[in-house]
């Protein structure tokens, strides 16, 4: 039988994999975005901020969920 946690770690897994997606593709296409908004630069770079902290959120995410389950 599983235990609770692993049902948690894998809600973690799944979700750190959502924001590492989500953030590639908000990266990649921000000039696109920002062209289809009629935005300027700043806003590019907000873009580009965004998905930086949803990368660094997922690593740290990831980083815990590696530390707690190393020992299993």
């Amino acid at each position: 039988m599983t235990k609770p946690s692993d049902h948690t770690d894998a809600k973690q897994g799944r979700q750190a994999a959502i924001v590492i997606a989500v953030s590639g593709l908000l990266s990649v296409f921000a000039p696109a975005l920002t062209r289809l908004l009629g935005a300027g630069t700043r806003v590019e770079m907000l873009f580009y901020l965004i998905s930086l902290a949803g990368f660094i959120w997922s690593l740290v995410v990831t980083w815990k969920l590696w530390q707690k389950t190393k020992d299993k």
